[in-house]
Parts: structure tokens; C-alpha cells; sequence
């Protein structure tokens, strides 16, 4: 049975009926594809654990998600919604909290939870960023701006490739699945979306090696060497620790993968 709200009549209606607008301060693009709906509930299941919605909205995926036997908790900031989601998740079990999802005690979080959320655009990589530290979470699904998962998936090399690419890296096996057209969104938005799912490896932070990957992202005009010299990190060690791992001294960050930036960190802590 297609859902009630996959239609921009329907979110226009609804809207209307509560004296709502859809509020750009929220990033508030509300999904009306009823195809792009199934195919986001599929690549999130099995659901093996409990599962949390960041940015419900009027609630046409957390209806989808507590249709096919998640449980649901779901987290809006926007307090106005509050009637709205009321009435399009009567009779479902489904947890609705009204705070801000990143004040939320995400550390505190079940193990072996999952995300399947169309998450703000403004909230996203902070988010995503602190979910995967948590280590609390078995797989992550959600919708974000489609150049913001190509900085997730980017390769080495690429122009998209930087902090982000390496941080999911560190932590989870990234998959780009599917881009959604601005259409698939009532109000549309000016640009695609494209639906990430990320499966963690179960790999714990490591603040020293993603201080260096900062550094040598900070000034991506300048050499990996001039970048790391400039962030405090002393000259002879990096010339040492680049020319045992036989880069050039032009060499510069984007070029490295994960690895190697892990036996960077571990030769700039050895070298004498």
C-alpha cells in the first residue's frame, strides 16, 4: 500500500491543514518518491537492532521504517512538527524525542544500533562524524547532499577526497547506493541527494592520527612536508618519515590513502 504522504499534494495538504511551512533553517526536504521510499527501507534492513531517524519530518520514512517491523526511535528538533507526527504515526510504536540530534547522548546508545534517517543538510557531516566515534552503531543509511557523499566515498587522487573521505574510511566499509533527483523532495531542493550506507568496522578513534590528517589537509595548495612543518610538526622527523615510506618531498596529502597515513603517524612517533 503506496504511503499517504509520497506526494506534494499530500505534504502541501498536511502542511496547510497545521498552518506549517517547510523551514530552510532545518533543511526541511520533505521525501515524496514512494520508489526511492521502498529502496531506502530495503538497504537498511535486516534490522538487528534498534533504529534511530535524525530529521523525521512529517514522518513518511519512520511510517515506512515502523511498517516493516523497525523499532523506531525518532529524534526532530523542530518542535512544530510535533502535532503533524502525532497524527501520521498514530498506532505505530514508534519513540518521538523533540531536541537537537546533536546534543543527543549518542555514547549511550544500544550497541548494535542502526541509522536510516534523510538527514539536514547542515547537521550531516558532524553527525555522521560523531556517530561512527561512537562505535555504538552496526550500520548507518541516510540521504545527504550528493556532493557530501562523494567526499564520504572519494578516492585518493580525487577532487572530493579530504578529511571526510578518510574519517568514514577509518571507521566503516562506505557504499554510495543510489542519487535521488531534487524532485524526489517536496520542497525541491537546488541540488541532488544520494542515499550512503555505511557498515562500521569496529575500529576505535584515534584523535593523533586524524590530527594529522587535518594538518595535512589544511592548506591543500601546500606540500604534505610544508603542510605538516607548518602545523608544528618538526621538519627533520617529516623529511625522515616521508623519504622511508619513498615519497617525493612535492608529495602532497590528497595523494596518500589510509595506510599510508597510518605509517606516516607511526614513523613521525619513532623517528629520532
Amino acid at each position: 500500500m503506496p504511503n499517504p504522504l509520497t506526494s506534494p499534494k499530500a505534504v502541501r495538504e498536511l502542511l496547510a491543514k497545521h498552518g506549517l511551512f517547510a523551514d530552510k533553517r532545518f533543511g526541511q526536504n520533505f521525501l515524496v518518491s514512494e520508489a526511492h521510499l521502498r529502496r531506502i527501507v530495503e538497504a537498511a534492513k535486516p534490522f538487528t537492532g534498534p533504529v534511530f531517524e535524525v530529521g523525521p519530518g512529517l514522518g513518511v520514512l519512520t511510517r515506512a521504517l515502523a511498517e516493516a517491523g523497525a523499532e523506531v526511535t525518532a529524534i526532530e528538533k523542530d518542535i512544530r512538527l510535533k502535532p503533524v507526527l502525532e497524527e501520521t504515526l498514530q498506532g505505530l510504536p514508534v519513540r518521538l524525542l523533540f531536541q537537537d540530534a546533536l546534543d543527543f547522548p549518542w555514547e549511550r546508545a544500544p550497541e548494535g544500533s542502526l541509522l536510516v534517517a534523510n538527514l539536514p543538510y547542515n547537521i550531516a557531516t558532524p553527525l555522521v562524524t560523531r556517530l561512527l566515534q561512537t562505535g555504538r552503531f552496526a550500520r548507518l543509511v541516510f540521504l545527504v547532499q550528493k556532493e557530501v557523499a562523494e567526499r564520504m566515498t572519494a578516492e585518493p587522487g580525487s577532487p572530493a577526497y579530504g578529511v571526510l573521505s578518510l574519517r568514514v574510511a577509518h571507521h566503516a566499509r562506505a557504499e554510495r547506493l543510489f542519487d535521488l533527483p531534487p524532485g524526489a523532495f517536496f520542497p525541491p531542493p537546488k541540488v541532488h541527494s544520494s542515499l550512503v550506507r555505511l557498515t562500521p568496522l569496529g575500529v576505535a578513534d584515534d584523535p593523533a592520527l586524524f590530527r594529522l590528517v587535518e594538518a595535512a589537509f589544511a592548506k591543500r595548495r601546500k606540500t604534505l612536508k610544508n603542510a605538516l612543518v607548518a602545523a608544528g610538526y618538526p621538519k627533520e622527523r617529516v623529511e625522515k618519515a616521508l623519504e622511508a615510506l619513498c615519497l617525493p618531498p612535492e608529495v602532497r596529502g590528497e595523494t596518500l590513502d589510509l595506510e599510508r597515513f597510518r605509517l606516516l603517524q607511526a614513523l613521525l612517533y619513532t623517528s629520532v
